[in-house]
């Protein structure tokens, strides 16, 4: 049995459909076909000013990158040519790397931030040492044979200069007191820097000072007097106690004014001995030993530094002191992100045995250095680092150390070697 089933027709449909009426009225619709057409109309013009807008900008980028770079191009030629200008017309061929050469220092010029951030980024990497040296110290020395104590007073800082244009001085003076070992340093990396030609001494630090700040004075007063304990008078002829003068500053580093040195085994302070002795240009001494590795690959252009072991001597035996290290790589002045060591427990040889990997630029390397700082701390407590020393490895742009020289000879080979810890 076969179910027949009536559909309607579709002309009834449409007629259906057609008798159906909106349950708004006309002025309603009107209303709503008015806001729609007045959307789509603020939104055509959102959209074309943006189109004008995002033209005008690409235009005036070029233009501003094509102008840098042509007068970049430009310089570049003319300081070759000036110097090899006969007269008369030549023709010239250039080597292809000399135009790659020229070619990256143009795009490198153009994306590395102003100088500005580059002297921010070097005072934040080491102290400012000024070049020219004004003022005097004044101070006295004492030693108390019967209680066995040294006592320092410093006086007046008489003389200084204000070179800074930022802020007034606001000098304080910075005393260490320091140990020579009688044993001799064999640092290929450390150079005697007055010139005498004799071995580089290790020296310790015992104990280090710093006065209160005096601010707005280039005749600062101070009176501030410190102590400490010497067993043995004979240990006298083989210490030093080293004076910096130094201009506080709490945005940057602290810039050294100068320093005096005074060995105090050349000095009767039996009884209290006042002196004032000219400020000198700060020399850096040799405090320890770094055990340094380094290795290049060209083809992922990454520079490998590992930091093997750290010689420095102990002035007093204390479980609680730890070293630190920090390594941050400068290339093509742009600093790149520095890593750090963790805390190894502190003794005579302390071994790190630690790898860093860093990524460089791909332009050519022009400048690069390499400086490992090393710190102080405490592993139970929470304390500021205290800085024992830094070193620095590298090339610059006519001269290369000699560190640097065996790893580019020898790439993809990690090659160590000791350098001097500076401070």
């Amino acid at each position: 049995m076969v179910m027949q089933t009536d559909y309607p027709d579709p002309q009834g449909l449409l007629l259906a459909a057609r008798d159906l009426k909106m349950p708004f009225s006309d002025t309603l619709k009107y209303c709503i076909l008015g806001i729609s057409i007045t959307l789509l109309l603020l939104a055509l013009g959102i959209l074309a000013w943006q189109a004008f807008r995002c033209c005008t900008q690409t235009h005036a980028t070029h233009s501003q990158q094509d102008n840098v770079n042509s007068d970049l191009l430009y310089s570049d030629e003319k300081s070759r040519t000036a110097g090899n200008y006969s007269g008369a017309p030549s023709t010239r061929v250039e080597e292809v790397n000399t135009e790659v050469h020229r070619l990256s220092r143009c795009l490198s010029q153009a994306s590395l931030p102003m100088p500005e951030s580059r002297l921010t980024d070097r005072q934040m990497g080491e102290q400012t040492i000024v070049k020219k040296v004004d003022g005097s110290l004044r101070f006295s020395i004492y030693y108390d044979q019967l209680q066995s104590q040294l006592v320092v007073t410093v006086l007046q800082v008489e003389g200084l200069q204000d070179h800074s244009q930022k802020h007034s001085l606001q000098p304080f003076v910075k005393l260490c007191l320091m140990w020579a070992s009688s044993e001799e340093v064999d640092v290929e990396s450390y150079t005697d820097e007055e010139g005498t030609g004799m071995p580089p001494v290790m020296w310790t630090v015992l104990q280090e000072w710093r006065t209160r700040i005096v601010k707005g004075s280039c005749n600062p007063l101070f009176g501030d007097q410190f102590s400490c304990i010497l067993q043995e008078p004979e240990e006298l002829h083989h210490i030093n106690l080293r004076m910096e003068v130094r201009d506080f500053d709490k945005f940057s580093r602290n810039t050294v004014l100068g320093e005096v040195r005074v060995p105090l085994g050349q000095l009767n302070i039996a009884y209290p001995l006042e002196l004032q002795e000219d400020l000198q240009i700060p020399q850096k001494v040799l405090v320890g030993e770094v055990l340094l590795s380094l290795k290049f690959l060209p083809t992922s252009q990454r520079l490998e530094v590992g930091l093997l072991k750290v010689r420095v001597r102990l002035t007093e035996m204390c479980s609680d002191t730890a070293l630190q290290a920090r390594i941050s790589v400068q290339c093509n002045h742009c600093k790149l992100r520095y890593q750090k060591t963790s805390a190894v427990a502190r003794c005579p040889v302390t071994v790190f045995n630690e790898v860093f990997m860093f990524s460089l630029p791909e332009f050519p390397l022009q400048q690069c250095k390499i400086m490992v700082s090393v710190f102080e701390t405490h592993m139970t407590r929470k304390s500021t680092k205290h800085l024992i020393g830094q070193l620095t490895v590298g090339k610059e742009k006519n001269s290369e150390d000699k560190h640097w020289s065996l790893m580019m000879c020898s790439v993809r080979q990690p090659i160590a070697k000791w350098h001097g810890l500076l401070m």
